[in-house]
């Protein structure tokens, strides 16, 4: 079936965040199953003042960012937002004439859709990435249970109703939604997945860039990703020095960048590790599979809230895929993705000594890697490629495009 997908996001390429990745494997994906998609973004794209441009062989379509008073005034600014993404929507839909609205997380984008796709009477879907709302309360701009966290969840509730189908990437936020009184068979999970051929295995350290970050003769524990707090990456620096008593030969190397950076480097100071703590900065994404190369052991120590609880992240998924060994907290969103002892190693959320035990434990049971490592690649081979993913809105979208 030839079907015209019409694409709401938040953001996009040339910006590069786990949500930009996710979008282009769907619309790979999805081009692969002869279907149009076409893709607006909304005007929280950063640093983009056009009305259409064209990236790494992409067109997306832009909304102007909102400026005025409004725009600075909590609640206000995001009802203008979503104004704009309405007008903006409705003259990509006279253009375009899609036979499917998919808006993606956040809430912000899925009310202008469903108001678009009422009007017009174009079926809309909404995929759920995660809540607005609990990554508020990470961000620190509201808190569980506030009078904004409760506005916010009914409105994404609400959204919830309305839509024609729901979507969302993993188990954990499948019960939140279905808890929330949506019918079960009204929701789909696309899971999230990699690109395996674009995964090999992993090839020996680049000895001159080992040289350039000093890790010669170094065991390195890796992180590479945004710092965003619930990341946990406070948690690593402050197992770091009881894993040196065992492993005096151990760094971290993180690379990357994000809020809690300054944060962090503070910590490694205070702990006496800054030597040991290697902070790279953000790197071009054609490069970082040259920093993956350099770590021994990735480490995933996310804090247990409800936002780790309910997502599933990629991270995991692509260390698995290029045969790498990862530690992980065992929050629900991990447990979704990594098997303790066969995948990967799970160790108690935001437990220290935890920590310390399983890095120092499986760094020493050299003779289990292989085993590990295989077991990993093939999940992801079998499992949690995107062909396998992206096959899952066939149904869904064919049902919804015959019936309007």
């Amino acid at each position: 079936m030839n079907l015209r997908v019409l694409h709401v996001l938040d953001h996009s390429i040339p910006l590069h965040s786990g949500y930009t990745f996710r979008t282009l494997s769907i619309l790979r994906e999805q081009r692969k199953l002869g279907w149009e998609t076409f893709h607006l973004t909304s005007p929280k794209q950063i640093g983009c003042d056009v009305d259409e441009e064209d990236v790494d062989g992409w067109h997306f379509y832009r909304t102007p960012v909102v400026t005025g008073r409004l725009a600075r005034l909590p609640l206000l600014a995001q009802s203008a937002l979503m104004r704009a993404l309405e007008r903006r929507l409705e003259s990509v839909v006279d253009k375009v004439r899609p036979d499917i609205i998919h808006a993606h997380s956040p809430v912000l984008n899925a009310w202008p859709a469903l108001r678009v796709g009422e009007r017009l009477g174009i079926p809309v879907v909404y995929e759920v990435r995660a809540f607005w709302e609990d990554a508020a309360v990470d961000h620190g701009t509201t808190t569980e249970g506030s009078l904004r966290y409760r506005f916010t969840r009914a409105l994404e509730t609400r959204a919830l109703r309305r839509a024609d189908h729901v979507f969302t990437i993993c188990e954990g936020l499948r019960r939140d939604i279905v808890g929330r009184g949506i019918p079960a068979a009204k929701v789909t999970v696309i899971p999230n997945a990699v690109d395996v051929g674009a995964f090999g295995s992993g090839a020996p350290a680049d000895a001159e860039l080992t040289a350039q970050l000093g890790l010669q003769d170094r065991c390195v524990m890796g992180f590479i990703g945004s710092f965003y707090a619930y990341e946990g990456l406070d948690l690593l620096l402050q197992a770091l020095p009881g894993i040196l008593v065992q492993r005096p030969e151990a760094c971290v190397l993180l690379v990357g960048g994000g809020p809690q950076e300054s944060a962090l480097k503070e910590q490694a100071q205070r702990l006496g590790v800054s030597d040991r703590v290697v902070f790279c900065g953000r790197v071009p994404h054609d490069q970082v599979k040259r920093y993956y190369d350099l770590v021994d052991v990735l480490v995933y120590p996310r804090h247990s809230m409800r936002l780790t609880e309910l997502v599933t992240p990629l991270k995991p998924l692509e260390a698995m895929a290029q045969g790498r060994l990862l530690v992980a907290s065992d929050v629900g969103g991990h447990h979704e993705l990594i098997r303790h002892g066969e995948t990967g190693v799970l160790f108690k959320a935001g437990n220290v000594q935890a920590l310390t035990d399983a890095v120092v434990d499986l760094l020493a049971a050299r003779t289990q890697w292989p085993g590990i490592q295989k077991a990993g690649r093939q999940f992801v081979e079998t499992q949690r490629n995107w062909t396998h993913s992206v096959a899952r809105y066939t149904g869904i979208y064919a049902a919804l495009a015959g019936r309007a």
